[in-house]
């Protein structure tokens, strides 16, 4: 019967039309859901039909009928469970996890270390732990994406693993060395993931397990001003751009064009040739044949480059001056933003003169108080230092080149540098330079100078002096499903754990990456889902509402962090750069007005941390999650969604997507970023910020007719409210690529 109907539907129905009809023929109670009753249609029918059914299904994801998705989903997890039993010889999807593991390990793309840390019976005993039935909580995007992206497959592209057994091979490969209750913590982190509770950012997702790659997330290198620094600092980015990282690179301290060299004047061409090896190495060194590799690069405001740095991804002019696959960030200090809306004069200088002539350099201050500082105090002697020479511009019209280019290209981004730094929890060591290419890793900086070369027993030795190279290791709450299940504190304290591990099992190829990661342990914790979760609360995005519930629920979050920071190293010690942090003198609580309340004892915290310090030097930061949102099926990081109803397009396909948990009650709470007043997205970033350590990747979304005066009030807003970055300005008039490194 069925297979007559369809055959004959083509001819006789719609497709939408047929599926309901064989839904109703399906005999079923009344009472059943349309998602039960499709449920089993599909496990009653052969691969024929529901290879159909899934290109028909898609079809009809729309605003009224948002269960097209899960219906397609179903059956994309029939079609993914025959192809995995094909591929391992069997007829039970999820049987016999060691053959699994043992199969992947000797074919190479699974690690042997698996097989190493972990005994046949407690393999057995975590594939006992396997939910198969958390299968159903994806979305049919959700799903496809995690098979077409994450789930392991053979050399011959032959799908093996299945969506449960990623989650608990990530579970394994993150609780392996730890010496106490190991197991119980690997349940724990599957746990976290299988629910949905929570994602790991992509290059664990895709790496953990796996005979290749890396698991961190970010880095952010320091270009030395000279030739050698300049290349070997090339060299470390693609090695890390291959192996899955995404790159900020500071080049603030790369002399100007038209500066000296070794006392010949006029003859250095400046940072846009050494943009342009960089942009080489973006295209050329891709990671691991999935993208390209991803870079941004930031400058100083004062820099006397600043105008060709801003040119440098327009579409026009001269393209020997254009870097369009490199991403561009500005390194923002108040006292610009002040002459901005003064409407006042600014000086750029070249920084090699200004070490030269002054013997210091400029970048590494910054105002340590709301309007005062030692940053403008160096920066007004630069102005008026008979020696020094510097060119003087309106300070408008170097924000007029931001915003131009912001409306073009949706960069460059904002980094407000004095902000950042008054709030670095470990200022006692150094200086936060720019951010990350998603602008949310905040963490000291500093460059690696290589001091000499010789031979010793025919083998050639180089000494260098590592600098900080920053690392951050990305996790993200899924605010929509943990806060309702309330599951915050238990998620928290296992997702701590699985990050600060990731230190220890990471395999960096740049050395000096490795000696920082280990010497500030920092980890960056996120969340996703927030418009999510307020349409399911009902809260309207342009409220104060919004903004309050923002700040005690950051709040919370941030609380449960550090508590299970400072738990962590109560049982495995303290960050190296522990001693004399903000973190040890409490000044860390004091900047934020922590204090003791009916919800959380903050003192006790504080004490604490005191006592047996704290295990991470830098905690939170709120990434894009643009990829991992989509597998849990929620609205990506802060972000507003862009429509209710729209297509997920990517190279060989586009579906239809919804908004998350769409109905009758949550429309009027969906509206759509391009419709709200960007202000109020601000004063909600605002009120989290406070409450986070590093930093958060904040879009603005701007209409393609925005006057100048309205986004200049936007970044006046997002500076003055102490936003530490903003990320893209997404314009209605151009498509803004997504960065993949960052997607936790």
């Amino acid at each position: 019967m069925i297979n007559s109907t369809f055959n004959d539907s083509k001819q006789t129905l719609d497709q939408k039309a047929w599926i309901h009809a064989i839904l109703d023929e399906f005999p079923q109670l009344e009472t059943e859901s349309f998602l039960t009753k499709a449920d089993k249609l599909i496990d009653s029918q052969s691969t024929e039909i529901y290879k159909h059914l899934t290109l028909d299904a898609i079809g009809y994801i729309s605003e009224s009928e948002p269960d097209w998705t899960f219906v397609a989903e179903r059956i994309l997890l029939k079609q993914l469970y025959e192809e995995a039993c094909e591929t391992r010889g069997t007829d039970i999807p999820y049987a016999d996890f060691h053959y699994l593991l043992h199969s992947l390990v000797d074919v190479g793309i699974f690690h042997r270390s698996l097989l190493e840390s972990y005994s046949t019976e407690e393999i057995k005993e975590l594939e006992k732990c396997l939910e198969p039935e958390n299968d159903k909580l994806f979305t049919y995007i959700g799903l496809k994406t995690l098979a077409d992206r994450y789930l392991s497959r053979g050399y011959n592209k032959a799908l093996w693993e299945l969506p449960q057994e990623r989650f608990m091979i990530i579970a394994m490969t993150l609780m392996a060395k730890e010496e106490n209750n190991r197991l119980e913590l690997v349940k724990e982190a599957y746990w976290a993931l299988s629910n949905l509770y929570m994602t790991v950012a992509t290059p664990t997702f895709s790496n953990a397990g796996k005979s290749y790659g890396q698991l961190s997330s970010c880095f952010i290198d320091t270009v030395d001003d000279s030739l050698q620094g300049i290349y070997d600092s090339n060299t470390d980015i693609a090695n890390l751009s291959k192996s899955g990282g995404g790159i900020g690179v500071y080049l603030g301290k790369i002399r100007s064009r038209g500066s000296d060299i070794r006392g010949f004047k006029g003859v250095s061409s400046g940072v846009i040739p050494w943009m342009k090896q960089l942009n080489n190495t973006a295209v050329s060194v891709d990671q691991l044949g999935q993208r390209k590799g991803a870079i941004s690069v930031y400058l100083d405001v004062w820099h006397k480059d600043i105008f060709s740095f801003l040119d440098s991804k327009l579409n026009n002019g001269d393209e020997r001056m254009r870097t369009h696959d490199l991403f561009t960030g500005v390194c923002l200090p108040d006292v610009f933003m002040e002459q901005v809306e003064s409407r006042g004069d600014w000086y750029l200088f070249d920084p090699h003169e200004v070490r030269s002539v002054m013997g210091y350099s400029l970048e590494d201050f910054f105002d340590e108080h709301k309007g005062a500082g030692s940053f403008r105090e160096k920066y007004w002697e630069c102005v008026h230092h008979p020696s020094l020479h510097h060119e003087k511009v309106p300070a408008i019209d170097v924000m007029k080149g931001i915003m131009r280019g912001q409306l073009e290209t949706g960069s460059p981004f904002m980094f407000y540098r004095d902000e950042v730094n008054r709030m670095n929890s470990n200022q006692h060591l150094g200086m936060i330079y720019c951010t990350n290419l998603c602008t949310e890793i905040t963490q000291n900086q500093s460059a690696t100078i290589t001091n000499q070369q010789f031979v010793k027993d025919e083998t050639i030795v180089t000494v260098k002096t590592p600098g900080d190279f920053v690392v951050c290791n990305l996790s993200s709450i899924n605010l929509a499903r943990a806060i309702p299940a309330k599951v915050l504190k238990r998620l928290i304290s296992i997702q701590v754990r699985m990050l600060d591990n990731v230190i220890d099992l990471n395999n960096i190829p740049v050395l000096q990456a490795k000696l920082t990661n280990e010497k500030y342990r920092a980890i960056g914790l996120g969340t996703f889902g927030w418009h999510h979760l307020l349409a399911l609360n009902g809260i309207k995005w342009e409220s104060e509402e919004a903004v309050q519930f923002a700040d005690s629920l950051y709040k919370e979050i941030a609380f449960y962090t550090i508590q299970a920071s400072a738990a962590l190293a109560k049982e495995k010690g303290a960050y190296p750069a522990f001693e004399g942090s903000d973190w040890h003198r409490g000044e860390y609580f004091n900047k934020r007005g922590y204090q003791t309340d009916e919800l959380f004892d903050w003192g006790a915290l504080q004490g604490q941390i005191a006592l047996s310090g704290i295990r991470n030097g830098y905690l939170m930061a709120v990434a894009p999650n643009a990829t991992t949102s989509i597998i849990a099926g929620s609205t990506a990081s802060i972000d507003p969604i862009f429509l209710k109803v729209y297509s997920e397009e990517k190279k060989d396909y586009k579906i239809p997507v919804t908004a998350p948990d769409l109905n009758a009650s949550t429309t009027w709470f969906y509206k759509s970023a391009y419709h709200i007043d960007q202000h109020w997205s601000i004063a909600q970033n605002a009120a989290r910020q406070k409450h986070i350590d590093q930093a958060i990747s904040f879009n603005l979304y701007v209409t393609n007719g925005i006057k100048a005066k309205a986004l200049l009030d936007l970044h006046l807003d997002a500076w003055k409210q102490g936003l530490k970055t903003t990320y893209y300005v997404r314009s209605t008039s151009k498509e803004i690529e997504e960065c993949d490194s960052c997607a936790s």
